[in-house]
């Protein structure tokens, strides 16, 4: 059995001939809360959604808990729940509605899938929005019911595009209990993001990404150096902001 709950090899993927993963490598531990940071345009989503079957690679490979992702698509995607932005969603569903029709799909018993949602609605907060559809949910609730819809069969990875993007601070909160709780019991969870503060105050590892490489990855205490993350980041990223001349709003 391998020790990497998510295997990245030699990731490579242009648009329009332009490169925008160059030959990625990394492997995330099984049991890490681990976070995948990077500027705007690094190459994160491209990267996850290679590694979890969303996005076919040019080259290299994927494996989800040892099970190559384009070589056994059906068996990799049973052991990985994906929350990634801008996918389309069933918005016109009530969050029970949504749940219930993705575990009927992948094939749970009826019984399960009720007793599943009940329990994910309540923990998530989302149990007084029964009648309410997904169109109508703040920014906070979408993320919630994603979230549920990622974890609704129980699987061991957990690979997360910006979970807290515009969440309000106590879905925020609840996200993060959520998430903790699933990586003691002995989950994995891969999150990317580019708020710094987020990720020292939840993760336990984290690779810098910058123009579609690997800059660096480890412990997060390997990673920051003896800095700060947000140090090391701007250290690796090239931290210098371009200075225009904003005198005229002094005046």
């Amino acid at each position: 059995m391998t020790d990497a709950a998510l295997q990245m090899q030699g990731l490579q993927k242009s648009f329009a001939g332009v490169p925008v993963v160059h030959d990625l490598s990394l492997s995330i531990p099984r049991g890490s809360l681990y976070a995948i940071v990077g500027p705007n345009g690094a190459g994160k989503t491209t990267a996850l959604s290679m590694a979890t079957g969303l996005l076919r690679p040019d080259a290299g490979t994927a494996l989800i808990l040892g099970t190559d992702v384009w070589q056994q698509p059906t068996e990799a995607k049973r052991q990985v729940g994906v929350l990634a932005d801008g996918l389309p969603v069933f918005d016109r569903l009530t969050g029970r509605e949504l749940l219930t029709y993705t575990g009927l799909i992948r094939g749970i018993d009826p019984a399960t899938v009720e007793q599943r949602t009940d329990s994910l609605l309540a923990t998530l907060g989302l149990a007084d929005a029964e009648g309410k559809l997904i169109v109508d949910y703040s920014a906070g609730m979408t993320k919630k019911i994603l979230l549920a819809n990622a974890l609704l069969h129980a699987p061991r990875l957990l690979v997360l595009d910006e979970p807290l993007e515009a969440v309000d601070p106590v879905s925020a909160q609840t996200i993060r209990s959520v998430l903790s709780s699933y990586v003691a019991s002995g989950g994995t969870v891969v999150i990317s993001s580019h708020v710094m503060e987020l990720v020292e105050g939840l993760c336990s590892h984290v690779a810098i990404i910058t123009d579609g490489a690997v800059r660096t990855a480890g412990t997060l205490d390997e990673v920051r150096a003896g800095g700060t993350l947000q140090e090391r980041f701007l250290e690796l990223a090239g931290g210098q902001a371009s200075q225009g001349d904003l005198s005229w709003l002094n005046q």
